[in-house]
């Protein structure tokens, strides 16, 4: 059951980046951040409700706490780096780095949760590194004539698939004898203050009222699909294995990239194409069991 939730996640996931994309327009990306954080956190609330896991509030040890408010702040972090990535960057070239915070969480998992790390998975590995690379072409990170900070996408992509893969093994230890989606909440409320944070030190608050409608609605139906990722990722988590899990969440790359071309008409060079058939392979691999290194 946990691979059907976790390839849900992907599908949800792959969505998020497009909706996302189309709200940030001439929205400022952190304000779209926190809108859509205050989307997801009601989501998240309203299932916690509906399927009676706050319940177990009181019983959330002290150790369980510290985790999902690292986790928190972690996603924080990666949200704020991705979507103004996205906003500077184009669609398939930010994803590519995002999704392979994979190799980071697989390393961290193998090496504090003693996950096992397979031949397959290592090969795998490798995999997605090579394809990432192949996806960024140097005329990508020397940007467009006249642009002084050309690759400044290239930093917040990158910022985000670390605090991104921090996430996952934050997250994994902290729904540890609680449900889910309890945790999943807890973490949204978490992200939802730090966001607003944000929004205040950067003193864009007044840019609230000035969002279009048009892009208003993006940024809800944005929230809408990030909270159904998260809550089918992190029930996936509950039951599988985070270095099988996480992969799986990253093949939401193929469905970004299909809409991307869609609805922005952004195109894969021929070098780009074999880099994202390299990073499907090395996550399809981590899927083959085989024979574990020694851990």
């Amino acid at each position: 059951m946990w691979l059907i939730y976790a390839f849900s996640s992907a599908l949800f996931a792959g969505l998020t980046s497009i909706l996302a994309k189309c709200g940030i327009k001439k929205t400022d990306s952190t304000v779209a951040t926190a809108i859509r954080t205050i989307v997801v956190l009601v989501f998240s609330w309203l299932l916690v409700f509906l399927s009676g896991s706050y319940s177990q509030i009181g019983t959330i040890s002290g150790r369980t706490w510290i985790f999902l408010i690292l986790s928190g702040i972690a996603t924080g972090a990666s949200w704020l780096c991705y979507f103004k990535a996205l906003q500077v960057g184009d669609i398939n070239k930010v994803v590519p780095i995002d999704k392979s915070s994979v190799i980071l969480t697989i390393l961290l998992a193998f090496i504090f949760l003693h996950e096992e790390l397979s031949i397959p998975k290592a090969a795998g590995v490798v995999f997605i590194g090579a394809g990432t690379l192949m996806m960024i072409e140097k005329k990508d990170m020397e940007g467009k004539r006249g642009q002084t900070k050309g690759n400044n996408w290239f930093l917040y992509a990158t910022g985000s698939a670390v605090f991104a893969s921090l996430t996952s093994i934050l997250g994994k230890v902290g729904i540890n004898g609680i449900k889910s989606n309890l945790g999943t909440a807890i973490r949204t409320g978490v992200v939802l203050v730090m966001a607003w944070l944000m929004v205040y030190v950067k003193g864009v608050q007044y840019e609230v009222r000035k969002i279009p409608s048009k892009e208003l609605g993006f940024i809800v139906l944005s929230g809408l699909a990030t909270g159904g990722s998260w809550l089918c990722y992190y029930r996936a988590l509950q039951d599988g294995p985070a270095s099988v899990i996480v992969p799986i969440d990253k093949l939401s790359i193929l469905v970004t990239i299909l809409f991307s071309y869609l609805v922005f008409g952004e195109r894969l060079s021929k070098k780009s194409s074999i880099g994202l058939a390299a990073v499907v392979a090395g996550t399809l691999m981590m899927l083959i069991p085989g024979y574990p290194f020694p851990a």
